[in-house]
Order: C-alpha cells, then structure tokens, then sequence
C-alpha cells in the first residue's frame, strides 16, 4: 500500500536538498533539531524526520516543507549516505514494502 516517491537530491556542503515528486506537507514548513524533538510530532513532516534522525545518526537538522526535505548531517554527505536518506524519504507513503 502507498507509493514510491520519485526523490531528487542536490547536495551543499553538509546541507542536502531533496525535491519529492509530491507534498509531503502544506506550504508551512516544520523543522527538526533532534530525534526527541521530531518524536513528539505525530504529523508526516515529524513521522519523516523521525525515521531520518533514526536511519543516520549524523543528521542535526531536517527541515520539511510542501515537496521538499532539507537535511543537515555533519561530515558532509558521502554517496553511502545520501542514498539512505533518499530510500527513507521515497519509502515514506509505502507501507507494505516488497
């Protein structure tokens, strides 16, 4: 049940982008400075940066708003890295995954 989301990724430093293929969330955005903090809010943008914090203990910082996730992770942003992220973000609505 759900779909895949079709993930982008542009990458700055420690700071990455990634462009959803659809909204996750209003044009509001919700930001993250930890796991504890993104565990209180049951809304997607807080169930999303849950499981990224969850999946890269690296990460400091997500931000969510409408169709794009900006993600911050000390020590910049290895491939390794990157794809765990995007794969967390594109398996976001699945709920039965294959």
């Amino acid at each position: 049940m759900g779909q895949i989301i079709n993930v982008t990724t542009q990458v700055l430093d420690d700071v990455a982008l990634f462009d959803a293929d659809r909204s996750i969330t209003g044009q509001d955005g919700s930001a993250y400075a930890n796991e504890g903090e993104a565990e209180l809010d049951t809304t997607f943008p807080g169930r999303l940066a849950h499981r990224l914090f969850g999946v890269d203990s690296s990460i400091g910082h997500v931000f969510v708003a409408s169709n794009q996730v900006v993600v911050r992770r000390s020590g910049g942003w290895p491939p390794a890295a990157l794809k765990v992220a995007s794969e967390t973000i594109s398996e976001f609505f699945v709920f039965y995954p294959a």
